[in-house]
């Protein structure tokens, strides 16, 4: 009966706890905002021939961390890309998408904003005059705003050191004697600005959203809109409809954040539902990376590339079939394209283009004008499946490079992202971490109940409390922080709340369970030992050490990262820590009535 009883009390928790979790994300959305509206038809345009006109190219780069304690080689080579690269290639724009500096302290523990990283970010802009060359739009990523107590704060440099240096998302026009073409900022970092690690999510609100929107209705006049901003979408919180659908309208959005996930997923693209792509550039940190991308015709391709490296490629016409959006670009231009169009750069002088398709020689394209090369071309002979593009550059240093992409000049043809990169770039993690968070918790009161003789407290209250960010105190729980009067969503608390339970909190009731039903027994340590079974419960104490160990540094790390308050103020760290201790030596030496009798009880239903 008590089984049972058990039972339903815990599918009604499950029940409940999920519902609880669908209403939060649900609930959270409000009213739902109305969708950007269809783009306005495009006035019409020639399709890719030998002309040197209908054509533009801009630069992406990301992630920068430009650190005053660690590696200067990312400055050094960034004043590098904003004189010679910049020089070459001559972009129209160049978009900077968040993290410019590093913001973190010299043990990489601690994060603060350094004033010397903005400095040396400033400096190396005006030292180079890159924004005399081109247009730089910079956006904020999640470390330019770590431990910002506010916007209006001396410790916001993006307002003093960037190129925009006005807050919020904004909308730039890139006007063409061919059209307009929009490029839609969207800053999507905490205010104010936790420190590590609770702003790995965005948060965009009601209002935020709408801004957005009506950004996005501006952007209808345009030939095209790109979106570009720090955080890959999946790591931004938004009330519904969504931000994927405030930027259906826009053919990409470009993005950073993820560092190519340690160099485990060097290329994170997907496409929306909605048909937008979203395209992760990797890090200039680590691995100075950049992106080249061009609209030929209002064709959009783009190429990602490795700093230092010639020639730069990028074949325009015929685009890339992977990449081929249906609903944002006029496609049927490709079959109407006269010539293959490349654009090709380089820090010596091109000496050769040659272009294959499906392995056959085709010629040599022929300079059109500045890095414009072009070959004339029958697309009728290729209109059946698809085919292989290969393009080879050769400069006048003696270095090649080769690039090459799969085409169709028939719509119905596509192919398909990689499926791990859409599950990363597309699923809703956030959601998944609330949903895992409350099944370990439910898991942890399911043990409780198994071993209902053992009376534990689980404590509701705050993580911790502490200065969440300069100057401002603040509260840390599960489902969110609330700090200087604001709530921030909960998003990577989840996380912390599953690792800390999973790790520690779960073994630990597992262990003081299985230490109780020792003790009834009539087991102890050196009983353990006296009977040689110590082969089998070493590893246990082994185990519980380790995770004790863990949970030490837990609280060392939350001392370097949020100060001392919120080390003796931390009931999911300091207090558990401390309390450990004392839980296993009242388990081992506890002696009660109620846990004699029951022993008492075992041994004769055991010797029955």
């Amino acid at each position: 009966m008590a089984a049972v009883l058990a039972f339903r009390v815990v599918a009604g928790l499950v029940a409940a706890a999920l519902t609880a979790v669908l209403l939060e994300y649900y609930g959270l959305a409000g009213q739902t905002s109305p969708l950007p509206q269809t783009r306005v038809p495009r006035r019409p345009h020639p399709a890719p021939g030998p002309e040197a006109s209908n054509i533009f190219w801009g630069l992406q780069i990301s992630d920068l961390h430009l650190s005053r304690f660690h590696d200067p080689g990312r400055a050094a080579d960034l004043e590098k890309f904003c004189s010679e690269t910049i020089d070459i290639i001559q972009p129209a724009l160049v978009l900077a998408t968040g993290d410019l500096t590093d913001a973190k302290t010299k043990d990489l523990l601690g994060s603060m904003q350094q004033k010397v990283e903005w400095q040396t970010y400033h400096s190396i802009l005006k030292k180079t005059m890159v924004m005399e060359k081109t247009k730089w739009l910079d956006v904020k990523g999640n470390h330019d705003s770590f431990n910002v107590p506010s916007l209006e704060s001396v410790e916001n440099y993006y307002r003093k050191y960037s190129a925009i240096r006005r807050d919020g998302s904004f909308h730039y026009v890139h006007r063409t004697p061919f059209g307009n073409y929009s490029f839609i900022s969207l800053d999507a970092t905490l205010n104010p600005g936790p420190k590590k690690p609770y702003n790995f999510f965005g948060i965009l609100d009601e209002k935020q959203m709408e801004e957005l929107l009506l950004l996005s209705k501006e952007s209808n006049q345009s030939n095209h809109t790109i979106w570009f901003g720090h955080y890959t979408t999946f790591t931004i919180l938004s009330p519904s409809p969504g931000v994927r659908s405030i930027m259906s309208s826009a053919i990409a959005y470009l993005c950073g954040h993820l560092h190519t996930l340690g160099g485990l997923m060097p290329v994170l693209h997907t496409r929306h539902s909605q048909g937008t792509l979203e395209l992760e550039v990797g890090d200039w940190k680590n691995n100075r990376r950049y992106r080249i991308f061009a609209f030929d015709h209002d064709l959009f391709s783009f190429s990602d590339l490795f700093f230092g490296e010639w020639p730069v490629i990028l074949i325009t016409n015929p685009k890339s079939l992977l990449y081929s959006s249906p609903k944002h670009e006029p496609l049927e231009r490709l079959l109407h394209s006269t010539h293959i169009r490349v654009l090709a750069f380089s820090s010596s002088s091109i000496t050769s283009v040659t272009v294959k398709i499906d392995g056959v020689h085709l010629g040599e394209a022929t300079h059109l004008s500045g890095p414009i090369f072009t070959l004339k071309w029958n697309p009728r002979d290729y209109i059946n499946s698809t085919h292989n593009i290969e393009v080879i550059v050769q400069d006048s240093a003696g270095r090649s490079k080769s690039v090459h992409h799969i085409f169709s000049l028939q719509e119905d043809n596509h192919l398909r992202f990689d499926p791990l990169v859409s599950f990363i770039l597309l699923t809703d993690h956030c959601m998944v971490a609330r949903v895992l968070f409350v099944m370990i918790v439910l898991i942890q009161l399911f043990i409780l109940i198994i071993y209902r003789h053992q009376r534990y407290l689980e404590l509701k209250g705050p993580w911790f409390i502490g200065e969440i960010t300069k100057g401002k105190m603040g509260c840390c729980f599960s489902f969110g922080i609330f700090v200087d009067g604001r709530f921030l969503q909960g998003s990577l608390t989840f996380v912390v709340g599953i690792l800390q339970l999973a790790f520690f909190n779960i073994p630990l009731m597992a262990y003081l369970c299985w230490s109780l039903l020792q003790r009834c027994y009539g087991h102890n340590f050196r009983s353990h030992l006296h009977q040689g079974k110590y082969l089998k419960i070493i590893p246990v104490y082994l185990l519980v050490l380790l995770l004790y160990i863990w949970q030490i540094y837990a609280c060392y790390f939350l001392q370097r990262t949020y100060g001392t308050l919120a080390f003796f103020f931390s009931p999911l760290r300091t207090w558990l820590t401390l309390l450990t201790p004392v839980l296993i030596h009242r388990v081992w030496t506890l002696n009660s009535k109620e846990l004699v009798t029951f022993t008492v009880q075992l041994k004769s239903h055991l010797s029955s």
